[in-house]
């Protein structure tokens, strides 16, 4: 390399000009501008198609509003008027009913129309849904209050909780348990529309199988699968508001997961048994396959996991879900959503194809995300599909169920269960599931147990998922309910006979 003769005067114009014309990077959300109405707009780049859905996952982009001075400062001062964020990052907490989105502003109002104050004092509005619900504490007695909408936010956590001061004062002690818990929450969400830069968001692509993962902790799976480092709390929250899908089912069914049969692994002998012949599938034995015609070999059917049930994971980025193709270098999946909600959040994609004889459910199919992943989405219920025999047979060693949050036992869920149980009983296959919380997973596998009179196996102990969100969630019916998806995860199948000989 030749040397360079220009002094060190020249360099520094020349790194000044161009940092003038280098364009920050862009953000998720739009960003407020200063600039007057005749300036020209500087175009910005557009994100890539991994960020941009993931952070629809969440929220929309926030709509422009007038700049507030009081926003800005801190790091980003520096920044030119038409690309400073809308928040910093020592600036996240606010009001809901004050809060710079509009769309935080929308749901304080949701929370105010819909949420009932939780003070013992009131009558009760609904049956109570688990010991912890609010209002298991109300008693309906003659001089009770009626019921009352929330209005009053607490100045800690920026959450209408009470209907009036008075009533969130006596409930202080109460509110205490939570309140931190809720001002996170908040922080949260508004540092989804904080406009930075979401690294978080960038997802590796496949590494050398070599390269094996480690499924202790989260710590150790993203670093293992060469995830960015986050250094940041907050960073590992919203991360793994996603990750937890793929990686909450990889981690069940992969040769190196962290469930064995030890003592305190929480899987069964049945479990074992079961996963055994799953994972034979996924991690097949090397056969010398290559890419020049004498390393053609036939390949295996892909592993069919069925998502019943479907809500909010079958609108998640799809890069999300190829992360569960990387975790099995030398295997294929075909996701199968079903269920009446499987299309939620999901606008863009409709009107669903007709059905006809090649597609007689109107599958949604998407076949070109990677040549490991295949997902199609079925807007039905399982048994009526399961009925047809669309997807028979149920084979132990390539399919599997997934319901992600079910409601098999909750009061209001559990009657659009009733067809299906017994279906998935008679496939033999393997039926992993998540709850919100410790009630919400032992009150499932209480009502499968009612439901199955004794025709099921447990697989797997109910216990917390090690790869449970770190992020915490806020029912916008109920401002005292918070919950974390996956928190905790089972398994189950029906039960199967094996045939024995007897010497006579």
């Amino acid at each position: 390399m030749q040397p360079s003769y220009t002094c060190w005067r020249c360099l520094r114009a020349q790194l000044s000009q161009a940092s003038k014309r280098r364009t920050v990077q862009w953000t998720a959300c739009r960003t407020i501008t200063t600039a007057p109405k005749d300036a020209k707009r500087v175009p910005q780049p557009k994100p890539t198609n991994a960020f941009s859905k993931a952070a629809s996952t969440f929220a929309k982009s926030s709509a422009s509003r007038p700049a507030d001075s009081e926003l800005y400062g801190g790091p980003s001062s520096y920044l030119p008027p038409q690309q400073r964020v809308l928040l910093q990052q020592d600036n996240l907490f606010h009001s809901f009913t004050n809060s710079p989105s509009p769309e935080i502003r929308k749901r304080a109002a949701f929370l105010r129309h819909n949420a009932y104050c939780s003070n013992p004092s009131h009558l009760p509005t609904r049956a109570p849904t688990s010991p912890n619900d609010s209002e298991a504490n109300k008693v309906s007695t003659s001089g009770q209050l009626p019921p009352a909408h929330v209005d009053f936010e607490c100045p800690d956590c920026g959450i209408p909780v009470s209907c009036c001061e008075e009533h969130w004062a006596e409930d202080y002690e109460a509110h205490l348990q939570i309140c931190d818990t809720l001002r996170q929450i908040n922080e949260d969400d508004h540092d989804l529309r904080s406009g930075r830069f979401f690294t978080e968001f960038e997802y590796p692509g496949p590494q050398i199988e070599e390269a094996m993962v480690n499924m202790t902790n989260w710590d150790t799976l993203l670093y293992t699968r060469e995830f960015q480092a986050l250094n940041e709390d907050r960073h590992m929250r919203q991360a793994t508001r996603l990750l937890t899908y793929p990686v909450t089912l990889g981690s069940v069914i992969h040769e190196l997961s962290p469930y064995s049969i030890r003592k305190g692994g929480r899987l069964t002998v049945e479990g074992l048994k079961s996963l055994s012949a799953l994972r034979y599938t996924l991690h097949p034995a090397r056969d010398g396959a290559g890419l020049d015609i004498k390393g053609l070999r036939p390949n295996p059917p892909p592993v069919r996991i069925f998502i019943l049930g479907a809500r909010a994971e079958s609108s998640l980025p799809r890069e999300v879900w190829v992360q569960l193709a990387y975790m099995f270098p030398r295997a294929t999946f075909h996701l199968i959503f079903i269920g009446p909600e499987s299309m939620a959040n999901r606008d863009a994609e409709f009107p669903l194809p007709e059905r006809t004889a090649e597609n007689p459910f109107g599958a949604v199919v998407e076949d070109r995300l990677s040549h490991q992943l295949k997902i199609s989405t079925i807007v039905d219920y399982f048994h009526t599909v399961y009925q047809t025999g669309q997807f028979a047979p149920y084979d132990p060693y390539f399919d599997c169920f997934m319901l992600f949050h079910p409601g098999l036992g909750h009061p209001a869920s559990s009657h659009e269960w009733e067809q299906t149980l017994p279906a998935l009983l008679e496939t033999k296959i393997p039926i992993i599931c998540t709850g919100y919380t410790e009630h919400d997973m032992q009150r499932d596998r209480s009502w499968v147990a009612e439901k199955a009179n004794g025709e099921y196996d447990l697989l797997m102990e109910p216990g917390e998922n090690i790869f449970r969100s770190w992020r915490w969630d806020l029912n916008d019916l109920d401002p005292t309910d918070i919950s974390c998806g996956n928190w905790g995860v089972w398994a189950f199948r029906g039960k199967r006979y094996e045939t024995t000989s007897k010497d006579i």
